[in-house]
């Protein structure tokens, strides 16, 4: 027992020793006084997200009046009193928020209210992430990874990377692992086994209600060995029909109950999304992340961001290619991307102007 007592305590002096020694990462997490910000940041500094040996400077950026509230967040993670977090600056200014960032969670968006139209909702968008990227490319690191969550992401996410035209493209991803969570969850249940069971579920498109949940290429883990997932849920039609409108109106429907928006759910995904690109998804595995679509094999139209599967290694990531796509996939795969095209073309006009 006296030598287990010594090893631990060797270990944990050794794991402060490297927490000294390493320096901090810079993390910016913006729309830091909302309710998503609140559900993710003690996950981030307390070293869930970028490692547990690694010292953390947060950055967090809201608007003007919601300084004081943000001021109590900082409070409340100053008296968590985490060994990683090394700093905190609370900030209404970008060129604080956004100098030298080793990673950019964008949560922060106008959201749709009542009685507006969606164009006057990414009108809104286009101006803040126009911003946003132009912070990014006067202050950041170029090899700053940006996650952008604050809705409609894919659009808000192509904006900004247009916007910073110094950071590589494939720096550039917006959150869709929401979604993919959603509908790995709605699978392991159907099959009566732990989300960690199920595997490569894809979700391709938009993060919006076209997004097509597909399961053709997943497999399940039931009792010791992975099957398909048709083979494991023996029930097509609830996977053509119910379980596909399930995760694509998922949020409406936690907004409908809660009278809030996802928040610990999205604070949760956030995390899987950027710890897969500090530390690279498992052999074999792939999630889904919504990335540049120049170059795809899947016909997917180019200058999108556009949910894929994908497999990263060395904190860059690749599109799977070679999955085969049946009709039924393809007008799903189809009707998503005339979304985005049009929500790119509307963008794409303010940011003329």
């Amino acid at each position: 027992m006296k030598l287990e007592l010594l090893s631990l305590c060797n270990t944990n002096r050794a794991t402060a020793a490297a927490i000294l020694q390493s320096e901090p990462i810079r993390v910016l997490v913006t729309g830091a006084a909302g309710q998503i910000a609140y559900s993710l940041l003690f996950s981030i500094a307390k070293g869930d997200v970028f490692g547990k040996d690694q010292p953390i400077t947060l950055l967090l950026l809201d608007i003007s009046p919601m300084m004081p509230v943000l001021e109590g967040v900082v409070m409340e993670l100053q008296d968590c009193a985490l060994p990683l977090l090394k700093e905190i600056v609370a900030t209404d200014n970008v060129e604080v928020a956004f100098k030298d960032l080793d990673a950019a969670i964008l949560v922060g968006s106008m959201p749709r209210r009542e009685g507006m139209e969606r164009k006057d909702l990414l009108k809104a968008n286009v101006a803040i992430f126009q911003t946003q990227g132009t912070a990014l490319d006067k202050y950041a690191k170029k090899t700053v990874k940006v996650l952008v969550v604050g809705n409609p992401a894919n659009t808000n996410c192509l904006i900004a990377m247009k916007s910073a035209p110094s950071i590589p493209k494939e720096n550039f991803s917006c959150l869709t692992r929401l979604d993919h969570n959603r509908a790995r969850s709605q699978v392991a249940m159907r099959c009566g086994v732990p989300a960690t069971n199920v595997k490569n579920v894809i979700i391709w498109g938009n993060h919006s209600s076209t997004q097509y949940p597909d399961v053709h290429h997943c497999k399940v883990n039931v009792t010791g060995s992975e099957v398909a997932c048709y083979e494991a849920v023996k029930d097509e039609a609830w996977l053509k029909g119910d379980f596909i409108t399930t995760v694509q109106q998922r949020g409406a429907a936690v907004i409908k109950a809660r009278k809030l928006s996802s928040a610990m759910s999205a604070a949760k995904a956030i995390c899987d999304h950027m710890r897969d690109i500090w530390f690279g998804t498992p052999e074999g595995e792939f999630i889904s992340m919504g990335v540049y679509s120049s170059g795809n094999t899947y016909k997917v139209p180019s200058d999108l961001i556009y949910s894929f599967p994908v497999q990263i290694k060395n904190k860059s990531w690749k599109i799977v290619e070679g999955l085969a796509i049946n009709d039924f996939s393809k007008a799903k795969m189809e009707a998503t991307a005339t979304e985005l095209i049009e929500e790119r073309d509307t963008a794409m006009e303010f940011l003329a102007k």
